[in-house]
């Protein structure tokens, strides 16, 4: 018994905590339990959704429905969106429709059957499609407008030909132009290109970074009330174990888009304060253990001689964490990961090295942009917003990060920060 309560309590937390919206109807349409995230994606509190009808939530095109899906599923076992999933449409309580992935489960229980349905907020996803139309529809504009120029520019040269046979000079001059004129067309045209993938690559990373986590949540929460008695709580533990991972894995991923957010808003500002950087260090390092599989190595080596330093501790282990965790990421079996953290007079020196998968020579100028993965490591977890939170924050404290990298070889990080004094934030 005192198992199962504590199953409860966890399964309980797992639900109040989960990023996306979870709503349980009975068989009529009836709110049974919401958690908070579905609570605040409609506007309503808790209590006033447990116990009306589900379609108060709905626009009315999709209300008009729902009851009619419901009632042919129990009589024809035929899905229309229960175990397939969908994109719907949300009503919140102001009046206001928002767009969002609904992916429903059915559970049989001794009191008749409840659905469960599973809500993932698609409002960004949708408002990124649209600036990358604009933009796709901007760039198009500037290649008619810049073909024009072109023309143009050759039916001048082309009247000069005729007017001035004789002036050869000056005809020569006027090619050089144009050709200056194309290649600089040619450039901007690269850059504009350069941007629309960007954008492209960002709407893909973060529909495959979220519906991977989002899929294991659905499946392990599903599989978890099949399992009842003692004799499965392995499997239990197992499939929470999944959903807690896969939590914290979305919750990663959206502190790394808001911390992006706020470095680009320029909102970001480095918290200076007197700090004991080897306490800081020492916190990191039991933060990073679990990350440590028993098939690699992580040495750290810690040499301080001045260890109250003015910093800011949120940033300088959040930097720790970024490097070490992608060296262990891109690290393979009995790799070996090392950390030197030192000081010298002027500079506290911050030292990540590997003998992971190194990084191709020709991604390695576009390592610390935004969204940014290089060739080799496409088949890994991640959103390429790591090591431009890194250097961005870098640039917060002053300081000046570099890096050496051999394919094959393996990767060193060095980071540079200057020691402040006295310590008076701006």
């Amino acid at each position: 018994m005192k198992s199962h309560n504590n199953l409860k309590l966890q399964f309980e937390s797992v639900f109040e905590s989960a990023v996306d919206g979870i709503i349980i109807i009975n068989d009529v349409g009836i709110i049974l339990d919401v958690n908070k995230a579905a609570s605040e994606l409609f506007q309503y509190t808790k209590n006033e959704l447990i116990g009306i009808p589900v379609t108060t939530i709905m626009p009315q095109h999709h209300a008009a429905q729902h009851d009619r899906y419901i009632s042919d599923y129990l009589t024809t076992r035929k899905p229309k969106i229960i175990g397939i999933g969908r994109e719907v449409e949300g009503l919140r309580k102001d009046g206001s429709q928002f767009p969002f992935w609904l992916s429903v489960n059915e559970v049989d229980q001794e009191e008749g059957k409840i659905f469960t349905g599973f809500i993932h907020d698609l409002s960004a996803v949708r408002k990124a499609e649209k600036e990358l139309v604009k933009l796709n529809e901007d760039l198009e504009n500037k290649v008619v407008q810049r073909t024009y120029d072109l023309e143009k520019v050759v039916n001048q040269l082309l009247h000069l030909n005729k007017q001035f046979e004789d002036e050869i000079i000056a005809r020569k001059f006027t090619e050089e132009q144009l050709k200056l004129r194309e290649a600089e067309l040619q450039k901007s045209l690269e850059r504009e290109k350069e941007l629309g993938e960007l954008k492209s690559r960002f709407v893909s990373i973060a529909s495959h970074e979220f519906r991977t986590p989002l899929a294991t949540i659905s499946s392990s929460a599903s599989l978890i009330t099949k399992y009842v008695d003692e004799t499965t709580q392995a499997n239990r533990v197992k499939h929470i174990d999944k959903i807690k991972s896969s939590v914290a894995h979305l919750t990663n991923i959206l502190n790394d888009f808001l911390s992006i957010s706020k470095l680009e808003e320029g909102k970001a500002q480095a918290r200076l304060s007197e700090c004991n950087v080897e306490d800081i260090a020492h916190d990191f390092l039991e933060e990073i253990k679990p990350l440590v599989t028993q098939n690699k190595s992580f040495i750290p080596e810690i040499t301080l001689k001045e260890k109250i330093l003015c910093t800011d501790p949120n940033i300088l282990k959040n930097i720790l964490f970024n490097l070490v965790s992608n060296a262990i990421k891109y690290t393979k079996q009995n790799g070996i990961i090392t950390l030197k953290l030192y000081d010298d007079d002027q500079n506290l020196h911050l030292v990540v090295s590997d003998n992971g998968i190194g990084i191709p020579l020709k991604d390695q100028k576009h390592l610390f942009d935004r969204f940014f993965r290089a060739e080799n490591a496409s088949n890994l977890e991640g959103t390429g917003l790591g090591l431009f939170i890194v250097k961005k924050y870098s640039e917060l404290l002053h300081g000046d990060i570099s890096f050496t990298s051999t394919e094959i070889t393996g990767t060193t990080f060095t980071l540079i920060l200057p020691k402040i004094k006295p310590c008076i934030n701006p």
